[in-house]
């Protein structure tokens, strides 16, 4: 089994203290195998901020971490780092490689990053991007998961985050359901669920992790996903969220995932 924690949109910068202390003690009681860093790991892209996220990812003592950059993540004010070198804070906290990859007996994992410097919110995938993700699921050995991270969603469910749907996102949906994708997780938008897809797999959101800037109806929270290629579930699911009268994140969801229906999202 692999045991992976899904830690989105920390904001460092606006990070809750006693939050952190929380998400910390929840890791290294979970010992998870893989830290996943679905973007906007900072608010400014600051080169404090980027050290404080960078401290707090080697506090959890996870193996692997594997991060793609959030739209946050690319200096906004600094108009001439924005063009000429957007990920160079970025870089030098979590390395060159803006789309990493890990495999395991039973995950295969592949990081697409989102985010344009030409876009202030908004996400893009091109068509290059969805179709080398495709090859590489459909290059899956027998018996792995296949788990794409973004940071913008794919699906949504209000018309309000419509809005914050990556640009391409319909080809992506089509194209990597057809290659077998299990699970596409991302964050972005602060609100946490799990959706079946119709063409095939599952959503997967996380909510803010420790940032104060939390939705007015979902508060801070991470998922932890248990792998397991032995068993016919595609992946268990779980939403822990932070309890401010526990000073603990505590379980609150569990997903049990199978092949989705074909009437999904």
């Amino acid at each position: 089994m692999t045991l992976l924690l899904q830690v989105s949109d920390t904001h460092f910068g606006t990070e809750r203290p006693a939050v952190v202390e929380a998400l910390v003690r929840l890791a290294l009681a979970l010992k998870p195998q893989v830290l996943l860093l679905s973007g906007d790991i900072t608010q400014r892209a600051t080169r404090a901020q980027f050290a404080a996220a960078r401290a707090f990812v080697q506090r959890l003592q996870v193996p692997f971490c594997l991060a793609v950059p959030g739209n946050h993540d690319i200096p906004l004010w600094q108009l001439p780092l924005r063009l000429l070198r957007p990920y160079a804070r970025y870089s030098e906290a979590f390395g060159s490689e803006l789309e990493p990859s890990l495999q395991t007996n039973d995950l295969l994992l592949l990081a697409v990053n989102t985010t344009r410097w030409w876009r202030h919110q908004d996400g893009q995938l091109s068509a290059a991007q969805v179709e080398r993700v495709a090859r590489r699921l459909a290059q899956a050995r027998p018996g792995q998961r296949r788990v794409v991270m973004v940071h913008q969603p794919l699906v949504v469910t209000r018309a309000q985050d419509e809005k914050n749907r990556l640009h391409g996102h319909a080809a992506a949906l089509h194209t990597w359901g057809a290659a077998g994708v299990d699970l596409i997780v991302g964050g972005h938008i602060h609100l946490p669920f799990v959706l079946p897809l119709a063409s095939g797999g599952w959503a997967v959101q996380a909510g803010t992790a420790v940032s104060s800037r939390v939705r007015a109806d979902a508060g801070n929270s991470v998922n932890v996903i248990r792998i397991d290629a032995a068993v016919a579930d595609r992946a268990v699911v779980e939403r822990w969220d932070h309890d401010p009268g526990e000073g603990a994140f505590v379980l609150r969801e569990q997903h049990r995932l199978q092949a989705p229906p074909r009437n999904a999202f």
